[in-house]
């Protein structure tokens, strides 16, 4: 081999190794960056992620005006009842409320699985809140997190698609009798970015994490 084929063999291998370096640290960067949370399997074709808090540790206080009126205190469900919580992206995602709906329409169903109360967040005003609550007939009550207090504080605003803001995601949380979180799925963010869930698998969820 040539000086020159040897220096240009020697130029090669250190673009090689700096490049490679490169890649790994920008893997490194980008990964440090995203929620700290881990990929469940679930029903069906419905994959999600688990942020935290989540299943095991307490839930944290949740107080907020809802659109039933008065303001939402979760814990005083504390010893009583299960209480799903389901944050979602609000006015802008009307697949957010087609789920809503489902819901609504399927309400028995929910409390015959051990679901107690079901409540919604999102982080739009209260006023809009109770008016699109009233076109989508729902009775459970839709809380206004104005400000993303709430939101940041659970974490559900870190599963949600690109340029949302604040705004939540698609996450269920479910909050037991005693106070703490039996299960939670955030649908929201990757690797779907899912923004309606039916409710049989939703149920089947529930069940599954409500068994004695």
């Amino acid at each position: 081999m040539t000086g020159k084929s040897a220096k240009a063999s020697g130029f090669t291998v250190r673009v090689l190794l700096v490049s490679g370096v490169t890649v790994v640290g920008l893997y490194l960067l980008i990964g440090s960056c995203q929620p700290k949370s881990s990929l469940a399997a679930t029903t069906g074709n419905y994959p999600y992620a688990v942020g935290s808090p989540g299943p095991g540790e307490r839930a944290l206080p949740l107080i907020l005006p809802a659109t039933t009126g008065g303001n939402f205190n979760l814990a005083s469900y504390r010893g009583k009842q299960n209480v799903l919580l389901y944050f979602q992206e609000g006015l802008t995602c009307q697949p957010c409320w087609d789920q809503a709906a489902s819901i609504e329409k399927d309400n028995a169903k929910f409390h015959a699985v051990g679901i107690g109360l079901i409540a919604s967040i999102t982080t739009d005003p209260l006023n809009l809140l109770k008016q699109k609550a009233q076109d989508e007939g729902l009775t459970f009550p839709v809380l206004s997190d104005q400000g993303a207090r709430y939101s940041t504080a659970w974490k559900t605003n870190r599963y949600q698609m690109m340029g949302m803001g604040n705004r939540d995601g698609h996450s269920f949380i479910l909050v037991g009798k005693n106070g703490r979180i039996l299960w939670r799925a955030d649908y929201g963010g990757a690797p779907k970015y899912t923004m309606y869930v039916p409710d049989d698998v939703l149920l089947t969820e529930l069940r599954a994490h409500l068994k004695p």
